[in-house]
């Protein structure tokens, strides 16, 4: 017998509506049959030749796949088209996944022969009797297809994460770099890696800073260092001349003075310092910035010299009669701009008449009204800068204390003067 698979049996009867089966057919009547059969490709048994008088009467045996019919003789069984046979292949008796090798049986690795149903975007992984189909790593299995794992929601990194095909990549903020687990992400030391700091700088988590010396402050940029122009913010820095450097300032002084400590200037004493070019017959005066020459004698006639600076008018002289008795001379030096009004000289009587009153009094020298006298008792008065003058400029004022006696006078008033002549010298400089 033929191996056939039948898949389903359908047997359509034409008959009489008459009692075909309850009653025994005649040689007048005809059935017709129509036996479809499909095949399954496993061995038949033919019960109408294993079965001794399988149908009975006036019945016949049809063997179909799995079964038979007992159909009247007169019956006509019109088969179904076969369908084409494939062949078999061999027995295996070996397992799924396994073939035959000798007297065992060994593992199929689908893999390598192209057996399997991976898609591209996996690996194919043997096993012992069947294959896997991986994903590769960064990728996960959704169905059939390997889908990207997005890493950076699983908050992997530190700062930030990047997620590319298949894996991820950490990066840190500006100031950081990635630490040897390439996640964590520790602070650079930007001043060790040349920061422009241009003079000092700081390192701070994450950045860095920049600061200057002293003298200097930080530009726009925050990186260079620029100098401080200190003698631009105050004219009270220094008492003559500030002088800006680098960094720094310095005070400078103008001829004739020296620096005193860092910003005030002293006026240099060329008489004690041996620094002038006065003769022998001269006295070296100094003032403000500068000295002056002057002669030792300076009594003019009618005046004789009577100590160093003190000059007599004998009365015995005619032309003493009108001139103070005595002169004495005197120097000083003041500065520009001085504040007015403002006390610069005070006069004091050495000596004393009994029963006399002086009086003060500016002689000569100040047909300008720049000066004063303001009396302050009997025998002292004080010469009074009345408007700010600027030098270099010279003053010689005689300064006359007359002193009126009623006690030594027979006839009136016995009337007596003496002069103190100063000499004011200017400076240039309000200091």
């Amino acid at each position: 017998m033929q191996s056939v698979c039948v898949l389903a049996l359908c047997v359509c009867v034409s008959m009489l509506l008459h009692s075909a089966i309850s009653q025994p057919p005649t040689e007048s009547d005809t059935y017709t049959y129509l036996l479809t059969v499909t095949y399954f490709y496993l061995a038949d048994i033919n019960e109408c030749e294993t079965i001794p008088d399988a149908c009975k009467g006036e019945m016949k045996c049809f063997n179909h796949y799995g079964g038979y019919l007992c159909l009247p003789r007169s019956a006509s069984v019109i088969p179904a088209p076969e369908p084409p046979i494939t062949p078999t292949e061999p027995f295996n008796p070996c397992p799924l996944g396994y073939e035959p090798q000798g007297d065992s049986c060994v593992d199929v690795d689908e893999c390598e022969r192209d057996e399997h149903d991976c898609q591209p975007s996996q690996q194919c992984i043997n096993t012992l009797g069947a294959f896997t189909c991986q994903c590769p790593e960064g990728y996960r299995k959704v169905g059939t297809e390997c889908i990207d794992i997005d890493e950076c929601r699983y908050r992997y990194c530190q700062h930030r994460c990047v997620n590319v095909p298949g894996s991820f990549s950490c990066q840190c903020e500006p100031g950081f770099q990635l630490a040897g687990n390439n996640r964590s992400c520790i602070d650079v030391n930007e001043c060790d890696m040349g920061a422009p700091c241009s003079q000092k700088c700081y390192n701070t988590y994450g950045t860095f800073l920049c600061r200057c010396d002293q003298g200097y402050e930080l530009g726009p940029d925050g990186f260079a260092c620029n100098d401080i122009d200190e003698c631009s913010y105050s004219s009270y820095l220094c008492q003559y001349q500030c002088v800006n450097e680098p960094g720094k300032f310095s005070c400078q002084c103008p001829e004739g003075y020296q620096l005193l400590g860092t910003r005030l200037c002293q006026d240099v004493n060329e008489c004690e310092t041996g620094e002038h070019q006065c003769t022998e017959t001269q006295t070296c005066v100094n003032i403000h910035g500068r000295y002056q020459c002057v002669d030792t004698n300076r009594c003019q006639d009618p005046y004789v010299q009577v100590s160093e600076n003190r000059c007599v008018c004998p009365v015995t002289k005619p032309a003493c009669r009108d001139l103070p008795f005595s002169i004495v001379h005197r120097y000083m030096s003041i500065t520009s701009e001085r504040t007015v009004p403002s006390d610069i000289f005070q006069i004091q009587a050495t000596s004393v008449s009994p029963g006399a009153y002086n009086t003060f009094r500016i002689r000569s020298g100040d047909e300008n009204g720049d000066f004063y006298i303001r009396q302050i008792n009997n025998i002292s008065a004080m010469l009074v800068l009345a408007r700010a003058v600027s030098g270099p400029r010279e003053y010689t004022l005689d300064l006359e204390m007359v002193s009126v006696n009623p006690l030594l006078s027979y006839q009136g008033s016995y009337q007596s003067s003496s002069a103190l002549r100063l000499s004011i010298y200017v400076g240039p400089y309000t200091f």
